[in-house]
């Protein structure tokens, strides 16, 4: 994978945002302060991948990294509102309702959330991965970040703070809270390249177990790291009494899982005869990171 991935493809994902010449132009500055706020950008760099690894057009997976994006931002823009996380800082920075307000915070992730899907409709995405794939789309990534997805698991995380939660809850939990939405990724990156079925079982597979494998190393950074590190508080987990890998498990244990979790991401990449060498880096990469 390109290490210059997020710098080549922001130019792209910000064109999707509206004009702020407007009279809600608060409201566009604040979807504009978290979608430029940096991060990894893992999900739609998975989209490119997949689309590639399928023999696809990356000019068709333009637009659904591009919503796939607009979901994770909208999310931690609602993870970090006081009725959420309540957390002060977001990548380094001070989170979106700190500085725009709790209302329009949430109004920007509401409206981030309902341009994805705009994006994925638009008769530009239509006339490139036609009606048909645009459909399937939607219908995966509404799946995936809905009420059995990501918004899911948000609200058994929540339901989880000042208990004992067993390991069974906590592997549900981050199944729907952050695999849910890579494997969504995957998967669009599949579907923009007219895959088969077979292919996207591989991809989806690949996406939630190096999903799984990205939280519970957040687990582990959440104890380890610092807050310089990461840009963001550490220890809010032990502060907000919620059990985490870490808690149930100790630290080695998590390593272990993560590696467990990395290794069956990338026997799930014997299904494609593409070269998917970059793909098995990128979770190894993902394993080992530090921030």
């Amino acid at each position: 994978m390109s290490n210059n991935f997020a710098k080549e493809f922001e130019p792209a994902l910000y064109s999707f945002l509206p004009s702020d010449d407007v009279k809600e132009r608060k409201l566009i500055e604040a979807m504009r302060y978290s979608l430029e706020a940096g991060g990894k950008r893992v999900r739609p760099q998975l989209v490119y991948e997949f689309n590639r690894a399928c023999s696809g057009n990356s000019e068709t997976a333009a637009y659904f990294a591009a919503a796939v994006e607009m979901i994770h931002t909208y999310s931690l823009i609602h993870d970090d509102l006081p009725c959420m996380d309540n957390d002060d800082v977001r990548r380094g920075k001070p989170s979106n309702h700190k500085v725009y307000g709790e209302d329009t915070a949430l109004l920007a992730g509401d409206a981030l959330l309902t341009l994805a899907f705009e994006i994925m409709t638009s008769p530009k995405a239509i006339e490139m991965c036609s009606p048909q794939l645009c459909a399937k789309a939607c219908n995966t990534l509404a799946k995936y970040a809905g009420a059995v997805g990501m918004v899911g698991g948000q609200v058994i995380d929540l339901m989880s703070e000042n208990t004992n939660a067993p390991i069974e809850v906590l592997k549900e939990m981050d199944y729907k809270k952050t695999a849910c939405l890579i494997k969504a990724a995957c998967e669009l990156g599949c579907i923009s390249a007219d895959a088969d079925e077979n292919l996207i079982k591989a991809a989806s597979r690949y996406g939630e177990c190096i999903g799984m494998a990205f939280q519970i190393q957040d687990d582990i950074l959440d104890i380890i790291s610092t807050s310089e590190e990461l840009g963001k508080p550490v220890g809010s987990d032990e502060e907000n009494s919620k059990s985490t890998y870490v808690s149930l498990l100790g630290v080695d244990k998590c390593r272990e899982l993560v590696k467990d979790y990395t290794n069956k991401a990338i026997n799930a990449l014997g299904a494609f005869e593409n070269d998917t060498t970059s793909l098995k880096e990128f979770a190894l990469k993902l394993a080992e990171r530090t921030k």
